[in-house]
């Protein structure tokens, strides 16, 4: 069992302020698997200040320290995959196969891209006898979720760093292996002390302490659009930037002259992933009305080839986080039999043959209305809707009509056409054709799905503030 009940502050592990527990249940077995210590205001103060201090200092590195610095971070990353991927299976119940070839490998990725993009970024610009220049925020606070848990931490923390800002982290309490994981890699690495915390703690505690706090100039959370307004709400009296990436309900297009077993197989499969537990996920299929049946037969059989048990044995889907998820998701799943949706594949109940564990059916819906409560809410679950049109045109205004515009995806076979469609999508990644990730692209969302954008050069600018300098160039003033 994993006993991780001390905090790193200012380079050092440390005891909590006041003794507090939690048990971590592994999802799979539903025992406990690890204990976590469980932080107070008290924590929050210490390392937010601690992140102060070496703000001074660090803000001033030169970009080739922060370069060797994300370089070492890669290094000792490597040197823990195994670990890390296996923390993940654990934590959250990720298929070890998953755990190996997407959630650890998205987390040092999004460090190798923070280091390419360090080399080459502009942080001074001269118009005319002005300089434009961008400099560190300061004190940044993140707050991360459990279901892609080091993706989440490492594409705030890695262009924190190549930024020059410093940070206190608090991971998932329900998924904080891996967050401990991170800290040991960045330790080994070397990063100075201060510059990157961890606290452990649960939201209403250690996030609201941290989102508030008067030092914290910028916070970064990822989770539910419910806990989102929550952290704006405190972060408000202080003024400090809010960067959030939250839910979504994201419309999957599939235009009648698509290759319909790739787009809707691979639409079923791209809900799947991760036991539906994907704030992007493609779960509101649209598709031409009249050929509901081919897409229903199509869909039913990819569902089914999901497998479903042990995240350490052969099989493409494990269980969902925790037993609150479980029964969310199986209430949702009853609303959507309850209003008349036809039940395809799967259901409530545990799939056949497992009697502990939070395992859900693979679940599929079809001839869906976008009032239904399964095409409007957030389900975080394996369970995929599927929706008819009678034109493009409506196809795009149903793909909109939604509170949420984090992702969407358009399959077709005239690549024009799919563009056009794209075009009209109110959302802030959009998925042609079945596109494979770029980690790259912004990734982040459009009304209540967040504001600022991660991943790649446009991550930079959520950690950077801009000073322009009047008067800078005599030359150009002169003449």
């Amino acid at each position: 069992m994993r006993e991780y009940t001390k905090f790193y502050i200012d380079g050092a592990w440390v005891d909590p302020a006041e003794k507090k527990t939690l048990d971590v249940i592994n999802p799979a077995t539903e025992s406990v698997c690890g204990v976590i210590s469980m932080g107070s205001e008290a924590d929050v103060d210490k390392a937010v200040r601690a992140a102060r201090k070496a703000f001074a200092s660090f803000s001033q590195t030169s970009r080739e320290e922060r370069i060797d610095i994300l370089e070492r971070i890669i290094a000792e990353y490597q040197k823990r995959f195994e670990d890390m991927a296996k923390a993940i299976t654990e934590e959250m119940g990720a298929p070890a196969w998953l755990a190996q070839r997407a959630q650890a490998a998205m987390g040092i990725g999004h460090v190798q891209t923070a280091a390419a993009v360090l080399k080459g970024y502009k942080f001074e610009e001269d118009r005319g006898t002005t300089r434009i220049v961008k400099e560190p925020i300061g004190v940044c606070a993140f707050i991360t979720p459990w279901n892609w848990p080091v993706n989440q931490i490492a594409c705030k923390v890695g262009p924190a760093i190549a930024t020059g800002c410093t940070m206190v982290l608090k991971p998932s309490e329900i998924a904080p292996f891996s967050g401990y994981i991170w800290t040991e890699i960045l330790h080994a690495a070397g990063v100075p002390a201060g510059v990157f915390n961890l606290v452990n703690g649960d939201g209403p505690t250690v996030g609201a302490a941290l989102s508030s706090h008067p030092e914290v100039d910028m916070v970064s959370f990822t989770g539910s659009t419910r806990a989102g307004i929550e952290v704006a709400k405190n972060a408000a009296p202080t003024v400090k930037r809010v960067h959030q990436e939250l839910g979504g309900k994201s419309p999957n297009i599939i235009l009648d002259d698509a290759d319909f077993q790739k787009a809707v197989a691979g639409g079923v499969a791209s809900v799947m992933l991760n036991s539906g537990q994907s704030c992007n996920a493609p779960t509101r299929m649209l598709v031409p009305g009249q050929r509901m049946d081919e897409v229903i037969a199509i869909a039913k059989a990819a569902a089914e080839a999901h497998t479903v048990g042990d995240p350490n044995g052969n099989h493409k889907m494990g269980p969902v986080v925790s037993e609150t998820q479980w029964n969310k998701i199986q209430g949702l799943i009853q609303k959507g039999i309850d209003e008349g949706a036809t039940l395809v594949t799967g259901g409530t109940g545990r799939p056949e043959g497992l009697d502990k564990g939070y395992y859900v059916k693979p679940t599929v819906f079809a001839n869906v209305t976008n009032d239904m409560t399964i095409a409007k809410e957030e389900i975080f679950g394996p369970v995929v809707s599927i929706l008819g049109y009678d034109t493009v045109d409506e196809a795009v205004t149903v793909g909109n009509d939604t509170e949420y515009g984090l992702a969407a995806y358009v399959s077709g076979g005239d690549p024009e056409a799919v563009r056009k469609v794209a075009s009209k999508l109110r959302a802030g990644q959009v998925n042609l054709n079945g596109a494979g990730p770029d980690l790259m692209a912004p990734f982040g969302g459009y009304k209540m799905s967040g504001n600022g954008r991660e991943w790649g050069d446009h991550a930079f600018g959520e950690f950077l503030e801009t000073k322009a300098i009047l008067g800078y160039s005599a030359k150009v003033a002169a003449e």
